[in-house]
């Protein structure tokens, strides 16, 4: 007999709907006179939008785990990547994406045949493959101009021993990057012809804003017992936040899909109807096999999450009282500057505050912060994925692993990658599984 109550998202088909339009927009953006632009997760995508309203990206990271998911797609990808001269322990991603344009094929063949050319690339880089990615895509389409934003310079937090502190953004580093905001805003009136307008920019970094804070308090509410969704759902929620955070769509949606969880908590509603395990995983997961997020249900075992689900686009800070919550947001709009170099300074200081940017500085605020969500998700245990397709966000996972279990808590790990299914073993994984259930006193119902 459940233990819990559980059912399907309402806004379930509605979030399917987005997530093609988006691609949509992008792919046929030239037949109703607008751009195309390309770029990472992580872009400063609010810039490129005071353009106009018909200008739409296609996001680097979300179209590389797209093409994974398709095994198939995925292999013939790969394969031409390697055939071209690139090596495999190169970004999983990265492979994906430049496959795909190798062969000039769409991983969504319903909206288009032909990988859709973008008119140009803005992109920014913290991550040791963010511009080199496009510097290739320059390479294989010539003809494509760049501009790229350096926003490495200065962490968030401190760690202190098993916790963290945030610490003030230096002006110096605040106004390193507005100064490229600037350059780059000059430089896209120069290459796309158009006048550049700074309220379509005040309201897309108001609706990056919402979009960080709105996913940030979707994911806090997973502290509660039960846990309302599971990670594999998370994963086609969050995609919202990598496919342009300052979408007026995007944050609309997280507005909706906030009060839906709030009302499966309020109403008891579980994501696994027999939850009595919680566990965190890290990292991306192996894209092609998130049938082993079903497999934990069979143990009673819920993900509510990870460091990657909830940081990666979620906003967060402090609360008075200790505990980890989503930012706080400004009240209105009318927050926001009108001067230009104003707004785009208070745009760079909410996203110096990102979380999955502060382990690309030290591994000990990752373990901080893991540890954080650890204790006030009241998790049993933690999945650490050893993934060989993400340098970046991989970096220092072995000393998470032991400062996790200096602190008490349960680790498993297990070797794979997100995007290329040759080096995931499903069957060495699920026998890793049965084993981490059984150290955690847990059996299968």
């Amino acid at each position: 007999m459940a233990k819990y109550k559980t059912e399907k998202l309402k806004l379930w088909d509605r979030a399917k709907e987005l997530r093609h339009r988006a691609y949509v927009d992008y792919a046929r953006a030239h037949e109703k006179g607008g751009l195309r632009w390309a770029g990472g997760a992580w872009t400063l995508d609010a810039i490129p939008r005071g353009l106009g309203d018909d200008v739409w990206s296609i996001t680097s990271e979300p179209y590389g785990a797209s093409v994974s998911f398709d095994k198939e797609f995925s292999m013939r990808c790969l394969e031409a990547t390697e055939k071209a001269g690139y090596v495999r322990d190169l970004c999983s991603y990265m492979r994906n994406y430049w496959g795909s344009i190798l062969l000039n094929e769409f991983v969504f063949p319903d909206i288009s045949k032909e990988f859709p050319k973008p008119d140009f690339i803005f992109q920014d880089h913290i991550c040791c493959s963010h511009a080199k990615w496009y510097q290739v895509v320059c390479d294989l389409e010539p003809g494509i101009p760049m501009f790229c934003i350096d926003v490495g310079c200065a962490p968030a937090m401190r760690a202190d021993g098993d916790q963290f502190q945030y610490i003030p953004i230096p002006k110096h580093a605040v106004d390193y990057v507005v100064g490229q905001c600037l350059d780059g805003i000059e430089w896209l009136e120069e290459v796309t012809g158009r006048p550049y307008q700074d309220e379509l920019l005040r309201k897309a970094i108001w609706n990056h804003i919402r979009s960080t804070s709105k996913w940030a308090k979707i994911c806090e509410l997973q502290k509660n017992v039960p846990a309302p969704l599971d990670e594999k759902t998370m994963y086609s929620l969050y995609v919202f936040g990598t496919l342009g955070k300052a979408s007026q769509l995007g944050a609309d949606f997280y507005d909706e899909i906030l009060e839906e969880v709030i009302d499966r908590v309020e109403r008891g509603i579980a994501a696994c109807a027999n939850e009595h395990t919680r566990v965190m995983s890290d990292t991306q997961p192996p894209w092609g096999f998130l049938k082993v997020f079903r497999y934990l249900e069979q143990y009673g075992c819920v993900s509510i999450g990870s460091l990657y689900t909830f940081g990666l686009i979620g906003q967060w800070e402090l609360k008075p009282d200790g505990t980890w919550g989503a930012k706080t947001m400004p009240p209105s709009i009318d927050a926001i500057p009108t001067d230009r170099e104003a707004m785009l300074a208070t745009y760079v200081e909410w996203e110096f505050n990102k979380p999955e940017w502060q382990h690309f500085y030290h591994p000990a605020l990752k373990s901080a912060m893991m540890l954080k969500v650890a204790r006030e998700w009241k998790l049993d245990g933690i999945m650490l994925h050893y993934n060989r397709g993400c340098e970046g966000l991989s970096l220092g996972i072995a000393e998470n692993r032991l400062a996790l279990q200096a602190a008490g808590f349960p680790v498993m790990s297990f070797e794979g990658n997100m995007g290329d299914e040759r080096e995931f073993d499903e069957a060495r994984t699920v026998a890793r599984i049965d084993a981490f259930m059984e150290t955690l006193g847990v059996r299968k119902a």
